[in-house]
């Protein structure tokens, strides 16, 4: 039985998407040859690794074993390298990084473009997940960090502070929710709603809110980002909930009302979270400190 690093990456890649051919994308390999290498994994076992079907894949109890050994000794090999690299004063490494949707789009870009300034030999895998999503995958080894919102159970992990904001509604000027400062989320679904797209940690957090209220988003269209919301609004397609960082910039350029949301989990207190400061590479501390810092 030889599973190379490839391999072991790969398949951690594809449990973690639900899909070989998302977790292919992921490896930056062909969907071909990632298949090749899962049935090559399989039979070298003489047991399946995953199960498949039409909603994708997942682990079998053998896959589950592996996934958690494939994890440590991609961990190990990556301190390997962040150590040599150490010792060569080079500096290098790379850092997995979960977000929600607030820090990916509002906080990380200005706070990471200066980490990676001063570290030119450093990259950082940063990807988008729902906050209860992050705390297990950090928990697992799946990741380095992550940067989730305040209210979410983290267990045992780390925090640290990292930012403040929170979730307003933005409307056209003459829209109905523009003559209130303040409003519900249980009143804004009553509109209809520019949101983003479906694979949006935070969509899916407000589909969920939704649900709670016994009601459905009624999303007349959905995009990539906060700005294009904004716009959209303007137009008076409909009403978009948005972080309050994104609203104030967009009120200086466009026409714009903001309506405060009531609900408590409107205010978003967002944490670094990981296992153990002190047993993250060299390199992964760096960008703890940075981001704490910045």
């Amino acid at each position: 039985m030889r599973f190379d690093l490839t391999d072991l990456r790969l398949f951690c890649d594809v449990v973690e998407a639900g899909s070989i051919t998302r977790g292919a994308e992921r490896s930056a390999l062909a969907l071909a040859a990632a298949s090749t290498r899962i049935r090559a994994m399989e039979q070298s076992l003489g047991a399946a690794l995953l199960t498949r079907s039409r909603q994708g894949v997942s682990p079998t109890p053998a896959g589950q074993l592996l996934l958690k050994h494939a994890r440590s000794l991609l961990e190990q090999s990556a301190r390997m390298q962040d150590e040599l690299s150490a010792i060569a004063e080079s500096g290098a490494g790379e850092v997995r990084v979960l977000a929600n949707t607030n820090a990916l789009t509002e906080f990380l870009p200005e706070a990471l473009s200066s980490f990676l300034a001063d570290h030119p030999q450093v990259s950082v895998d940063l990807e988008e997940r729902l906050s209860d999503e992050i705390v297990g995958l950090v928990a697992e080894g799946a990741a380095d960090l992550g940067i989730v919102a305040g209210t979410v159970d983290v267990g045992a992990l780390e925090t640290y502070p990292f930012r403040t904001d929170r979730f307003v509604v933005v409307t056209a000027p003459d829209h109905p929710l523009a003559q209130n400062l303040r409003a519900s989320f249980g009143e804004v679904l009553d509109y209809d709603l520019v949101g983003l797209d479906r694979a949006s940690s935070l969509q899916r957090f407000l589909a969920a809110r939704a649900a709670r209220e016994g009601k459905r988003l009624r999303l007349r269209v959905q995009l990539r980002s906060f700005d294009a919301v904004c716009r959209l609004v303007e137009c008076g397609v409909g009403v978009g909930v948005v972080p309050e960082t994104t609203a104030a910039r967009a009120v200086c350029t466009m026409k714009l009302a903001i309506v405060a949301l009531t609900d408590d989990w409107a205010v978003r207190e967002l944490k670094i979270c990981a296992r153990s400061l002190d047993d993250l590479r060299p390199v992964a501390r760096q960008l703890v400190d940075s981001l704490r810092t910045a």
